[in-house]
């Protein structure tokens, strides 16, 4: 299946808590419980550099993808995905646009499942 396609934005210094739902074609929930998973945001597809990795494996202050949904408390049968950024993490990036992809992966099998355009508004207020 391709990869569906969303753009968002990271408003600096603020938390992004975004929830995605990932089902097969006939809308039912895909079970991730032996998946794990990995996001990147780069200036462009062919970039060497990174602005932020999300994995799996959550960060001390949660950022990262929960594949317990967005509250951490959805069963991954669910197919819940929860995308994380913390406020403390958001304050630290620093770019105009950029690019993403969101791939999953079980064993040897890695699908990437979204893609798309990503903003970042410059906070402000510090």
């Amino acid at each position: 299946m391709a990869a569906g396609r969303y753009s968002f934005t990271i408003e600096q210094g603020s938390t992004l808590n975004l929830e995605l739902q990932y089902k097969d074609a006939s809308g039912n929930p895909i079970d991730l419980t032996k998946y794990s998973g990995k996001m990147q945001i780069r200036p462009s597809v062919t970039s060497t550099t990174a602005y932020i990795t999300l994995s799996s494996s959550l960060q001390a202050d949660g950022t990262g993808l929960n594949f317990s949904g967005s509250n951490g408390t959805t069963p991954p049968t669910s197919g819940s995905i929860g995308v994380y950024i913390s406020a403390a993490s958001s304050s630290l990036l620093s770019f105009d646009t950029g690019v993403y992809d969101l791939e999953i992966a079980s064993g040897s099998f890695v699908s990437r499942i979204l893609e798309g355009q990503v903003k970042l508004s410059l906070n402000v207020t510090r």
